[in-house]
């Protein structure tokens, strides 16, 4: 409890970049959760293993008794060492795992927001500008290029019809909304001429509707007047991006303000976008000048102002959501090549929080019902028209890839599924992700294509102990196989982008030098290359590192960053300075500094100043363990700080010399120069900025970083103790050698030439000794001569010691001359040795590099034959397409003037008929009226007649009685009474006559009417079943074609897998092999059921395969066949058996060549025609076709003719009897079917004996 506050001061001040001073001992730190990992076994432990409570014992202690209290005491001791050792490595484990996870979480965020660090490549086709997001390019596939390539010479064209008057009619109608040549000018910036073009021909055709009035809102045009409508309307407008949004209102209303720079996500933003909606978009200063009653008064018009500003919001609500869909289809990224808005293409046509998606939706929701007059679908009327809209925003271009829990997220697959894609450059997979995840049958199918793809691209899925990773593992959520699953996507995906064995290895070379044998630098796997690079550069520093696990204190960090950081000190000083001494000095302090989170923490942000760069290792966790907890993660941390030191070279870029306070100079300058930095540290950070060009966030950054190394250097300067100015020049000589020594470890020759050196002097300097005697001499002779000696002695003497001295010194000389011959001579063979072994090694380097690059040339030029190639076909391909498209179009514009015009022929027909038949039906009425009063007229003139009449008639004989009684004439009565009558009865039947004809006229106009009307309707019930059967037939072929189109990679899929398994299959199993031997069983086979199974088999192998016929005709399957058709017997199984050998025979006659080796075969055509006279049931058939195909060769007759007589004979005779059973059976209604059967083989026994005498 009295640690706690320790820890917590600890982990509070994490985040100024600082490293805290080193305490004497480790902090004691908590355990993490111990249900971090529940895959992880636990050791349970009672209170009793902690602690031992002895029971008090009422009997006297015995020696025995204390014995066995001491061994229980020994085995308790011992249970709790076992648990504690169990719970130690359990939770070393979960720490290792939780350091993982923490790791990857870092290397996934970091991959997702830079995947160019990571060595991603995001290029499209080759492109450099592939991934860039912007709105005023347009993204252009492979497709749309060629289709604009070979459009190019319709550009002039399209550009002439924007620029002539053929939109006058648009200009007119686009008046009130702005002005077309602006509009014009501000679309070609964001569109090209072909969509501008486009868009001016919908929107001619959708104004003219607006302006004839069908198409219109309501007459009060409530989206203005409602507010309630109103604001929604500006809701659906602010659901686009708002960069989308000021694009589309600049094109519509113009205003450069609207394209500003600045934060266009601010509220300010957003409140301007509103105030642009409502006072620009819902309103319209003419009009309102234009309707006003009065223009003080605001909000009172005259009738038609609303109607006339629903017209011009419906324009340029239309005008804008067609714009702004055209503008987002030419730039967006297609899903094929990478993620919209994420991978290239351009931003987001809506905002991620708004409910909207497509621009069909913002049509429906804005051009409600509410709004529209008398509109049922709005968007099936504006299809008509030719206004389509197409954008449809998908669910994958909103996920969020941010990971926070790895294990959580990982579940649905989709992060897993864009680092595969991003590693691999592998855009397909993005194409079979499903989305949303919101099940877990879902998130199951997208860990299943992630975990094929990596399958696919040689991932180990087990983890360390062989367990295999599964897509249940991952959707569930299993936290070891997970990160088992990362950690070998990182070893197998990651590392080959990020590191070159090449490069690698010759840095190893360099390091080891140029000179030294035996150095193997080459490892096959990227893994165990690190790990050499890393125990070369420790050799250095006589630090052993066996694997990976050592690396985890930190030592070997300290080494790396010594090595390199103190070359590029020692490289700086070299070349500034030459007359320095050009001794190494480290400028990260001694290499014996132990500090893991020191050396740890001082690796990862000295190198974010190279670049972006991970966050690898938590400094929380550095902090509370005092090292790195698990040695994967310390893999990536190198990982990255190879890829930004020597494959990259970005070391370069920096100059560490400047921001450490160190310019090289000597030990007692540097104190007072880090003062001077310390002191003046605004000017540093302005140098720093000019050489190395970082932006604002680098710069502080860099302050953070420079301050804690500061204090860093501050500490280890203290330590270093200076030379004594009264040291004397031997030690000062020894330190030199010795600072030589340590600083040219790495090179042998170096050493050597400094000890000869050394000793040379040496021998100097005696040599300096020697020659001082001889002047000792003279100041002897001096003293003698002073002592009273005669000067002829004295002269002697002086002779004497001259011409030894001369002695000496020509010995001397001569020696010296001859040890420096040697010593040269030894030189200048020792030198020409080592050049000669140099020149060798870079001649055999030359060759190797010269080999490589006559490979790589010849590889490349290789490529490029075959490319051109591909080029080549692939154009001609275009060229042949783009022509059968060409005559396809034309083809398609003769048909539709072709049908049109039979249309319009049709329709004139049609018309004419219908016209005649109006004509002929109201002539009708009206005959048919004229007869109606006709027949009236006659039937009233026939009574008024007939009273005439008989009223005449009687009169006129009542006058001739009086005529006869007065005048006395002498006829009779009688005469005059039958000649009226007799005339009255003729004239009866003369009119009875005419109307019998004229009922008769009608009879017969009406019959052939009735008798035309069902003729014309048989005729157009004809033509009718006939369109009916074509547009049936048609309709079939289409759906067969639509169905073999879906169905080709299945098909496709089907054949490659049938192949597949045919190269898997054993021979001895296959159709042909098993028919074989079945073939030769068939004759020792007893079994009815067998041999009925076998008979089967053949039967429906050879009615589908010629080489099945082939192989089991030149096996023998005839004679085993007619041997088996001869051995069967009347039962039903045996009829069974006889009916498929015959069917087989009659599968294999169907080929020619086959039906001759059938003829050929002896006795064949006689079994045949003897089973023809014996069976009378389906066999019958089965042999009366097979005779039918023997008879149809001529050697098929010469055979027949050439059996006996009596074959013949009985087969006439068989078409005499079926012949008069056919006769006796027509007498029996009754048995139909047997007649018929009786018939059919009448027929065939006739038709055999027409081909025996007509071949």
């Amino acid at each position: 409890m009295g640690e706690e506050p320790f820890s917590s001061s600890l982990l509070k001040d994490v985040t100024n970049f600082k490293t805290p001073k080193r305490p004497s001992k480790n902090p004691s730190f908590q355990s993490p959760c111990p249900q971090y990992f529940t895959a992880s076994k636990q050791t349970p432990r009672s209170s009793s293993s902690f602690r031992h409570r002895s029971r008090p014992s009422l009997a006297p202690s015995s020696s025995r008794s204390k014995t066995a209290a001491a061994a229980a005491r020994k085995f308790k001791a011992f249970e709790l060492d076992q648990s504690q050792s169990a719970r130690k490595e359990q939770v070393r484990k979960q720490q290792s795992l939780k350091s993982l996870s923490k790791s990857l979480t870092v290397w996934l965020n970091f991959l997702f927001q830079n995947p160019k660090s990571c060595g991603c490549d995001l290029s499209i086709n080759g492109g450099d500008d592939g991934n860039a997001v912007q709105v005023d390019i347009a993204w252009r596939n492979p497709k749309r290029m060629r289709e604009l390539w070979w459009r190019g010479e319709e550009s002039e064209n399209v550009a002439s019809d924007i620029s002539s008057s053929k939109y006058s009619t648009l200009r007119t109608s686009l008046k009130e909304v702005c002005s077309f040549d602006d509009l014009k000018k501000r679309m070609q910036i964001y569109l090209s001429l072909a969509s501008c073009k486009e868009i001016f021909d919908v929107m001619t055709q959708v104004v003219k509707n607006i302006d004839e009035g069908r198409l219109k809102m309501k007459a009060h045009c409530p989206i203005v007047t409602d507010f309630g409508l109103k604001e929604k309307a500006s809701k659906i407008l602010l659901s686009y991006n708002p960069i989308w949004l000021r694009i589309g209102l600049y094109i519509v209303f113009g205003g450069d303000s609207l394209l500003s720079d600045g934060d266009i996500s601010s509220e300010q933003d957003i409140s301007f976008l509103k105030m642009v909606i409502d006072k620009q978009f819902f309103s319209h200063n003419g009009l309102a000048k234009a309707y006003a009653y009065n223009k003080k008064v605001e909000g009172l018009y005259r009738p038609g102002y609303y109607e006339n500003l629903g017209n011009v919001i419906l324009k340029r609500i239309l005008l804008l959501v067609l714009i702004l869909d055209r503008a987002k289809s030419l730039t967006s990224l297609p899903l094929k090549y990478g993620i919209d808005g994420v991978d290239g293409g351009s931003p987001l046509l809506f905002t991620i929080s708004s409910g909207i998606k497509s621009s069909r939706q913002v049509l429906n929701d804005f051009l409600s019902s509410d709004v529209m007059h008398g509109e049922g679908n709005l968007l099936a009327h504006l299809v008509i028209v030719g206004y389509k809209v197409s954008h449809q925003q998908s669910a994958l271009v909103e996920f969020d890839f941010q990971v926070s829990d790895i294990f959580t997220d990982l579940q649905d697959g989709v992060r897993l599924c864009r680092a595969i894609q991003l590693l691999r450059h592998e855009s397909s997979i993005l194409m079979k992700i499903i989305l949303p995840s919101d099940t877990h049958k879902k998130n199951l199918a997208n860990c299943g294509v992630a975990l094929q793809y990596l399958r696919q691209a040689g991932v180990m899925l087990c983890d360390e102990d062989g367990m295999k990773i599964t897509g249940d593992d991952v959707a569930d959520g299993d936290k070891e196989l997970t990160l088992s699953l990362l950690w070998n996507m990182f070893v197998h995906l990651q590392l080959p982008l990020l590191l070159d064995k090449t490069i690698i290895a010759d840095e190893i070379s360099k390091i080891h030098g140029f000179n030294q044998e035996n150095v193997n630098v080459i490892n096959p796997t990227l893994l165990g290359m690190l790990l050499n690079w890393i125990q070369a550069i420790c050799e250095k520093y006589d630090l052993k590192i066996d694997s990976f696990s050592s690396l985890v204190n930190g030592e070997a960090i300290w080494c790396l960053l010594d090595y390199y950081f103190r070359r590029e000190l020692s490289c700086s000083c070299f070349n500034k300075d030459s007359h320095e001494p050009r001794g190494q000095e480290s400028i990260v302090s001694a290499t014996d500094y132990t500090d893991a989170v020191h050396n740890f923490v001082l690796s990862q942000k000295l190198t974010a100043l190279l670049g972006t760069f991970p966050e690898v290792l938590q400094i929380s966790d550095l902090l509370e363990h005092n090292a790195a907890v698990s040695d994967q993660s310390v893999v990536v941390l190198l990982v990255f700080l190879l890829s930004q030191l020597i494959v990259k070279k970005n070391v370069d870029q920096l100059n560490f010399h400047k921001l450490l306070g160190c310019n090289c100079q000597k030990l007692e300058r540097r104190r007072s120069l880090t003062r001077r930095q310390l002191a003046n540290s605004e000017v540093v950070v302005h140098k720093m900025e000019l050489d190395m060009d970082i932006t604002e966030d680098g710069a502080k950054k860099f302050k953070a970083i420079q301050a804690w190394w500061r204090d860093m250097t501050e500490r280890n300067y203290k330590s270093v103790v200076k030379p004594a100015a009264s040291a004397s020049y031997y030690l000062t000589d020894s330190k030199t050698s010795i600072d030589i020594q340590r600083h040219d470890v790495s090179s042998p020759d170096r050493v050597k030439a400094a000890t000869v050196i050394q000793k040379h002097a040496r021998g100097w300097m005696v040599r300096s000794r020697k020659i001082l005697g001889p002047a000792q001499v003279v100041n002897a002779s001096v003293m003698c001569q002073g002592k009273g000696l005669r000067n002829s002695e004295i002269e002697a003497a002086t002779m004497i010691q001259i011409a030894w001295k001369k002695f000496v010194c020509r010995s001397l000389q001569n020696q010296t001359f001859a040890a420096t011959k040697i010593q040269s001579h030894f030189r200048g063979w020792q030198l020409r040795r080592i050049f000669v072994k140099q020149k060798q090694a870079i001649i055999k380097l030359q060759s190797n590099f010269r080999r490589l690059r006559c490979l790589s040339a010849f590889h490349y030029c290789k490529t490029v034959a075959r490319s051109a190639i591909i080029i080549q076909s692939h154009v001609r391909g275009w060229i042949a397409q783009r022509k059968a498209r060409r005559y396809g179009y034309l083809i398609v514009m003769i048909q539709r003037h072709c049908r049109g015009w039979l249309v319009r022929k049709e329709l004139l027909l049609q018309r004419n008929a219908v016209i005649k038949i109006q004509r002929a039906t109201r002539g009708l009425k009206c005959q048919k009226a004229f007869n109606l009063q006709k027949q009236a007229a006659t039937e009233i003139q026939r009574f008024i007649r007939g009273q005439i009449t008989r009223n005449r008639l009687l009169g006129a004989s009542s006058l001739h009685a009086a005529n006869i009684g007065s005048s006395n004439f002498k006829m009779s009565e009688g005469f005059f009474r039958s000649f009226e009558l007799t005339l009255v009865m003729v004239s009866v039947l003369k009119l009875q006559r005419w109307w019998r004809g004229v009922l008769l006229r009608k009879l017969r106009t009406k019959s052939a009417i009735i008798i035309q009307s069902h003729l014309r309707g048989w005729i157009a019930r004809q033509k009718a079943q006939r369109e009916k059967h074509c547009t049936v037939l048609i309709q079939s072929y289409w759906k067969g074609y639509l169905a073999r189109k879906e169905s080709r990679e299945q098909l496709m899929d089907l054949r490659l897998r049938m192949l597949k398994s045919a190269k898997n299959v054993d021979d001895s199993k296959r159709i042909i092999n098993r028919l074989l031997s079945a073939l030769s069983e068939l004759l020792s086979m007893k079994s009815v059921s067998g041999i009925l199974h076998i008979c089967e088999t053949l039967d429906t192998t050879t009615a589908h395969s010629l080489k099945c016929c082939e192989e089991l005709v030149a096996a023998g399957a005839i004679g085993i066949l007619l041997k088996q058709i001869r051995s069967v017997s009347r039962s039903i199984p045996d009829q069974e058996v006889l009916k498929h050998a015959l069917s087989t025979l009659r599968n294999l006659a169907r080929y020619q060549h086959l039906t001759k080796v059938l003829i050929e075969t002896p006795g064949c055509v006689e079994i045949i025609l003897w089973e023809l006279h014996r069976n009378k049931e389906e066999g019958y058939f089965i042999a009366a076709e097979l005779m039918k195909k023997i008879c149809s060769t001529e050697e098929g007759v010469k055979t027949v003719h050439k059996l006996p007589a009596a074959l013949l004979k009985r087969l006439h005779n068989l078409v005499e009897e079926l012949t008069r059973k056919s006769n006796l059976e027509k007498r029996n209604p009754r048995a139909v079917a047997l007649r018929e059967n009786t018939d059919r083989r009448l027929r065939e026994a006739v038709e055999i004996i027409k081909l025996i005498r007509n071949g």
